[in-house]
């Protein structure tokens, strides 16, 4: 297991090279729940994430022997960043696995931070993918691994955030939420927080489409998600670590999952009103601080902003994830009667004075008068919807709704 001298050991091979990021007062937030907020910056970190931490500590800890032969890692794109570095660091090759579906952003960064020292492999469609091919090519070739979070030393290296907060702050901190994928985070942080802080309530925050860790503690073991929403790439896993779950079973006070269309909007609003600019998982923890109202009233709460590693290619999604969440984005496929002006009747009668059509696709070529399309809509209030589907019913247009079929949804839009 992992122990807090491991912890501390490791903050203190880490001084002078992995800085100490701030913990602020957020006004805003403070203001909306009526608690105490502060945002533990981890977005301000070299590699812009807390991966560094526990790349850094296991990369220090091998011989002279494997870090002459060089190392494998997998990553949704963080944690590679955090092993470009340390290779580029101590001298060491790497060779880099990452799904396909990573965003360029983190890529090039990994390059970046690991110039000549590492080379990147693109493979398969989600961590899990690209984890296999990596495990697969490190035992091939009998080169050491690193784990991006089932790694005592690893979690070792999170843990130093918690050693910071407390070290930050002089008065008690009652809450602390923390972002979930593999686990490495939050199991790092128990094993501080539950030693030297034990009335502080860890939270752990999952991406709804992507709740590894929720169904492990539920099943009582890991348990491997057939299916996963990709789109928190920071925190979309298959299947936790044993010893991360292991920890959290054992010291995690809750767990709670967030929509990833609340992350979104969580995304555009602190990038509008903040000019803060954080990643889906880095917003994780404000979302669900967001989500949680007015429950910690009173409260010191720290908010764990693990990265800011978004590509801007992204803010197209992300704005349309957040607008289909805020119920002001619809989608419909609609069969137009079989008669003249049938789409002018929907355009006059159908929609609304205020109602935008963002999206209009017919699905056949020909015979567009009446053929299906796909319509999107947006909306200035959501109450506005039923009246549409009111009119649609009145004027005779047959209609799937389409925010309600997720699988045709993603066949026709996504």
């Amino acid at each position: 297991m992992v122990n807090l001298d491991q912890v501390k050991q490791a903050a203190t091979a880490m001084r002078g090279v992995i800085p100490v990021t701030p913990l602020l007062l957020n006004q805003q937030l403070s203001h909306q729940s009526g608690a105490q907020v502060w945002l533990k910056r981890e977005d301000l970190q070299r590699v812009r994430s807390y991966k560094i931490r526990g790349a850094f500590t296991k990369m220090n800890s091998l011989l002279p022997d494997e870090k002459a032969v060089g190392i494998v890692c997998a990553s949704a794109g963080n944690h590679a960043q955090g092993v470009a570095f340390a290779c580029a660091e101590m001298g060491v090759n790497g060779t880099i696995f990452m799904p396909e579906t990573t965003p360029k952003q983190k890529i090039n960064q990994v390059k970046l931070f690991g110039k000549s020292w590492v080379s990147v492999e693109l493979c398969g469609d989600t961590f899990d993918a690209a984890y296999s091919a990596a495990l697969a090519y490190s035992e091939k070739n009998n080169l050491p691994f690193i784990h991006p979070f089932n790694d005592p030393l690893v979690i070792a290296g999170q843990g130093t955030i918690g050693l910071e907060l407390l070290e930050q702050t002089d008065s008690p901190i009652d809450v602390v939420l923390v972002p979930i994928g593999g686990g490495g985070l939050a199991a790092g942080l128990l094993t501080v927080l539950k030693q030297l802080s034990p009335d502080t309530k860890v939270i752990g925050v999952e991406p709804a489409g992507a709740a590894s860790m929720k169904a492990a503690i539920e099943h009582g073991e890991v348990t491997r998600l057939t299916t996963i929403d990709k789109f928190v790439d920071g925190a979309a896993v298959q299947s936790v670590g044993e010893l991360t779950f292991d920890i959290c079973k054992a010291h995690l006070d809750e767990i709670r999952t967030v929509p990833e269309g609340k992350v979104c909007a969580t995304i555009l609003r602190l990038y509008n009103e903040e000019a803060l600019v954080v990643e889906p998982a880095g917003a994780l923890t404000i979302a669900a601080l967001e989500e949680s109202g007015t429950e910690f009233v009173g409260k010191n709460v720290v908010c764990i902003v693990s990265g800011s590693n978004n590509d801007n290619l992204r803010m197209p999604e992300i704005q349309e994830r957040a607008l289909l969440h805020a119920g002001m984005k619809h989608y419909f496929l609609i069969e137009f009667p079989q008669r003249p002006g049938a789409l002018k009747t929907f355009v006059t009668q159908i929609l609304g004075p205020d109602d935008d059509i963002t999206y209009f696709q017919f699905s056949k070529k020909n015979n567009r008068e009446s053929g299906p399309a796909v319509v999107g809509i947006e909306l200035q209030d959501r109450s506005f919807l039923q009246p549409i589907f009111d009119r649609l019913d009145e004027f005779g247009f047959s209609y799937e709704y389409l925010n309600e079929n997720f699988a045709l949804y993603s066949q026709l839009i996504g």
